[in-house]
Formats: structure tokens, C-alpha cells, sequence
């Protein structure tokens, strides 16, 4: 006999899975940023870690890439 709380379980691990692939992007965001000698002042380092947008982060992620500033990673520049 089942709970009921099969539906409440996937959603709560769905939750999980994509705040695990927020941080993960987040953190390769500014890795990448890093590796290139990208500086990421104070206030871009606090609005990308503080994203919790899988699709903002993704346009970020790609900018990142090929960006000469932290602003421009934000389409800023």
C-alpha cells in the first residue's frame, strides 16, 4: 500500500538536483573566469553566486566562455 508521498518525494528531489546544478554552474562560471585572469569584482561575484536561474546561468556560462569582463558575463559591457 503505498503513501502518497511519492509525488512530494520526486519533487523535493527534483529541487535538489537543480539547486546541485545551479551551484555547479555557478562555481564553473566563475572557475572559468579564473583560469582566463578574468577579475570578478565583489558585486558580479555576489549576483552570480546568488543565481538560482539554471537558464541565467546558462547564458552566463556561455558569455564566460569569451568574455574580456566580468560584465560583459552579465551582459553589462
Amino acid at each position: 500500500m503505498g503513501t502518497g508521498l511519492s509525488h512530494f518525494r520526486g519533487f523535493v528531489a527534483e529541487s535538489f538536483r537543480d539547486e546541485g546544478r545551479a551551484e555547479g554552474r555557478r562555481e564553473d562560471i566563475l572557475r572559468i573566469l579564473a583560469v582566463r585572469g578574468v577579475e570578478v569584482p565583489d558585486e558580479v561575484r555576489q549576483r552570480i553566486t546568488g543565481c538560482k536561474d539554471l537558464d541565467v546561468l546558462d547564458v552566463w556560462f556561455g558569455r564566460a566562455i569569451t568574455a574580456s569582463t566580468a560584465d560583459a558575463v552579465l551582459g553589462e559591457d
